[in-house]
């Protein structure tokens, strides 16, 4: 099992329920393909650095989760087509 870090830009158009519903998919969707997700780092709303959708806000959320290296690509090809969820970034951390 390797360690990642999950980064999910959250739509700041959605009321609180719609958003941690969606929160929950994402540590759902880890879960189904084998990993555990260890905790998840809600950052709040921030300024986006662009544009993105005629949206300047949003919520930043990162879930770190243990895994096997081929669920990645099946996490990361479901986050692609998630609702709600601007931007996405999966990424494998050092082992310390």
């Amino acid at each position: 099992m390797n360690k990642y870090e999950l980064a999910v830009v959250v739509s700041a158009q959605i009321d609180d329920e719609a958003r941690t519903a969606t929160v929950d998919k994402c540590k759902a969707l880890i879960e189904r393909f084998g990993g555990t997700v260890k905790d998840v780092d809600d950052w709040g709303k921030k300024k986006l650095a662009y544009e993105i959708q005629k949206m300047n806000e949003a919520y930043y959320y990162f879930i770190h989760f243990d895994a096997e290296g081929s669920a990645i690509a099946e996490i990361e090809s479901r986050m692609r087509i998630m609702d709600n969820v601007i931007r996405y970034l999966c990424v494998k951390q050092d082992e310390k």
